[in-house]
């Protein structure tokens, strides 16, 4: 499903009504698309985390200059928005609400379909990207479950904390700006066109040949409910009501495990507590099998170090994604480049699965905001059993393991290359990453990663 996720919302501005998309950052060619859309007269409604904004407010509301687009921010800030220092000094002044982002990603068509997941909206999460590219999981829903992640949406947009991007404007982009912008955007795709790098070739051959009808066909029919962090999780004072968490929605599943658990995350800081219910049911039988990024293959080497401490002291299965260099690869999970996990699932008991944005660290659970689908459904939970085991092979991710050695217990990550195994005995990665994870384990960031 590497592709999937930007071909279906370039397929899905072909439904009449709105289309409403959350995430940090978006390609040029999915702007192109909703511009195509919105000129058929489908209304765009885009919603945006402020997080990544810096000085981009004026680029970003020239494509709200068309008159079927309207384009907010969440959680904005109000004040030095000009440029990184100006606002790095007014994330300060707030920082109690600032640290927070609005991290759901989520398109909705005609309240119809919808897709979530954990994929950002930048060519590092299609596997178009020169350097680091992340692997990543995505569903498409439809029926109850795509109205209630419209609900979800719409909950989030009339928030007071989804605010217009011209309110920060002087004077709002012109219809002659955003005529110019677009031919900037058709000649930046068609220069990438006449590059024509392998992966931008991939791209555009699945987008002569839409896909979304086989998709449809193919999908699987169960129960399932979207489960969200309600926008006032944003104005919390300290730690957030139970009431307002997606985690409280899904406890009672998380609760109900008695055979098996298997869980993705790419951060992955289970904290004292969550090392508790860890121990407790695997004391009981249940088996847990985690898969996260190893220290060498993650994008941010401080948070491994808020779960660094916790490794194997649950009696848990973990396996750690290792850097992939450039490599083809059958497994749908992961992709050609150095990659980096992104994905985030729970499958439990290979009967209910859930998938979307949440992170299984405190950020998610009790900073930012989150959306995904808990689904009842063997089938669809046996596939994503299916590829989580592909991915721990030893040709993919690190087996950690604790040994005996020389009366100690010690860590090993056991690993394969061209059918020969290989025992680390030291943690793969860089020097930097090293002393970036000891310096937030030393100084007790945990809480907040």
């Amino acid at each position: 499903m590497r592709l999937h996720l930007l071909l279906a919302i370039l397929f899905l501005t072909g439904c009449a009504g709105q289309i409403a998309p959350l995430a940090p950052t978006y390609a040029l060619a999915l702007v192109g698309e909703l511009l195509h859309a919105a000129d058929r007269g489908v209304r765009v409604r885009v919603l945006l985390d402020d997080t990544t904004s810096d000085g981009n407010d004026y680029q970003i509301a020239t494509l709200a200059a068309h008159p079927n687009i309207v384009i907010h921010v969440f959680n904005p800030l109000h004040m030095g928005r000009s440029n990184f220092v100006t606002r790095s000094l007014g994330r300060l002044l707030h920082l109690s609400r600032q640290h927070r982002r609005m991290h759901n990603k989520l398109i909705v068509a005609d309240s119809s379909l919808a897709i979530v997941g954990g994929r950002n909206l930048g060519d590092e999460y299609f596997e178009i990207d020169k350097g680091l590219n992340f692997t990543d999981l995505d569903l498409l829903s439809a029926g109850p479950v795509a109205r209630q992640l419209a609900s979800s949406f719409d909950q989030y947009w009339n928030h007071p904390l989804s605010v217009p991007i011209q309110q920060f404007l002087r004077s709002p982009p012109t219809t002659t700006e955003l005529s110019e912008a677009r031919q900037q955007i058709a000649l930046y795709l068609q220069t990438e066109r006449l590059k024509g790098t392998p992966r931008y070739q991939r791209l555009m051959s699945d987008l002569q040949e839409p896909q979304l009808a086989q998709w449809l066909d193919e999908l699987i029919w169960a129960p399932g409910a979207a489960l969200w962090d309600h926008p006032e999780k944003i104005n919390a004072a300290g730690i957030p009501d139970a009431h307002l968490l997606l985690t409280t929605q899904l406890q009672p599943s998380l609760d109900s495990v008695s055979t098996e658990m298997t869980l993705i995350s790419a951060y992955f800081v289970p904290t004292a507590d969550g090392v508790t219910y860890l121990s407790r049911h695997a004391e009981q039988g249940v088996t847990i099998r985690i898969l996260t990024n190893s220290l060498e293959a993650t994008d941010v080497p401080v948070v491994h170090g808020g779960y660094a401490p916790y490794r194997l002291e649950a009696g848990v299965q973990l396996f750690e994604l290792r850097r992939q260099p450039d490599q083809d690869t059958s497994i749908n999970l992961f992709g050609e480049s150095e990659s980096s996990l992104h994905s985030k699932a729970v499958v439990i008991d290979q009967r209910e699965v859930f998938l979307g944005s949440l992170n299984l660290d405190p950020r998610s659970v009790l900073w930012n905001t989150e959306v995904g689908v808990l689904i009842d459904s063997p089938e669809l939970a046996s596939e994503v059993h299916r590829l989580t085991l592909e991915g721990t092979s030893p040709a993919l991710s690190y087996e950690v393991r604790l040994i005996d050695h020389q009366g100690e217990r010690r860590m090993v990550w056991i690993a394969e290359d061209e059918g020969r195994q290989r025992v680390l005995t030291r943690e793969p990665g860089g020097t930097w990453r090293r002393i970036n994870a000891w310096l937030s384990r030393v100084i007790g960031l945990e809480r907040m990663l």
